[in-house]
């Protein structure tokens, strides 16, 4: 009868065991999976484009609280908060530039003034002054315009979901660029949407954005040089030049699948 008494009452204390065993095992495989993310901070060899204004990477990951202000007033919703596989980085915002690219909808960088710790750097006020990445023709086979040919309807289909200020349409408000038909016989909308290369028009023309002439960009991003011709065609090949900010706007409008374009994390001082 005792011997019964007493397997009954080591019952509990059993299950007990074996829930705390559990949690420790899930516990330990969580914190085992973020320091997975240690090791490529550590070597340098994260690749997230950050939103303008970003440290150094080990800075910049030092000196964000994760708040999420940042993404909260981007007019284009281009920042989001990274996940677990990250590691170290959880919770950091980046751009996702194929996806949702910045476009210097707010011309003030919002994500700058909104961020507490200067983890975004409040050092600089406009546009042309980010350094985010700088944009490399990856898959020049690819290009449109290398091959002559132009872009008729949208630019990524009728089910992309991102988004673009169109100033001819409403200089505030971003429209979704399913929505923005386009007819060109030779793309180039790497730089008709370039937003360092609109500035520049804007300037040139006499209308800086909200008048003010420091946004006007002291050096161009990208334009498209002769390449020759192709079945009686010309033919265009894009050119990245030093004003290129790497906001990622012509990697996300390159009608081309996969995009022609990616971003060069590794050759702004931003992401070293």
């Amino acid at each position: 009868m005792a011997d019964k008494d007493n397997t009954k009452a080591a019952a509990p204390v059993d299950l007990q065991r074996r829930k705390f065993l559990r949690t420790l095992a899930l516990a330990g495989g969580l914190v085992g999976v973020s320091l997975l993310g240690l090791a490529p901070v550590a070597l340098g060899r994260v690749r997230r484009l950050r939103p303008p204004g970003a440290l150094l990477e080990r800075e910049f990951l030092a000196s964000c609280i994760k708040c999420g202000q940042c993404v909260q007033v981007c007019p284009v919703e281009a920042i989001s908060l990274a996940d677990i596989a990250d590691g170290v980085g959880l919770g950091t915002p980046f751009i996702d530039p194929r996806a949702q690219a910045c476009d210097f909808s707010c011309d003030g960088l919002q994500c700058v003034l909104a961020c507490p710790t200067g983890a975004l750097t409040h050092h600089i006020n406009y546009p042309h002054e980010a350094e985010m990445a700088v944009a490399e023709v990856v898959r020049s086979d690819l290009c449109l315009a290398m091959r002559g040919e132009g872009v008729h309807g949208p630019a990524r289909g009728v089910d992309f979901k991102g988004v673009l200020r169109y100033e001819e349409i409403d200089r505030w408000h971003a429209q979704p660029v399913a929505e923005h038909v386009y007819d060109l016989d030779v793309c180039d909308l790497c730089v008709r949407q370039c937003p360092i290369e609109i500035r520049i028009a804007q300037c040139n023309a006499g209308n800086p954005p909200a008048g003010d002439e420091n946004q006007c960009p002291p050096e161009p991003a990208i334009l498209l040089v002769e390449n020759g011709e192709r079945e009686g065609r010309p033919t265009l090949a894009p050119e990245v030049l030093s004003g290129c900010v790497g906001c990622g706007v012509c990697q996300m409008i390159c009608p081309a699948e996969p995009s022609v374009f990616e971003m060069n994390l590794a050759s702004r001082g931003g992401q070293a």
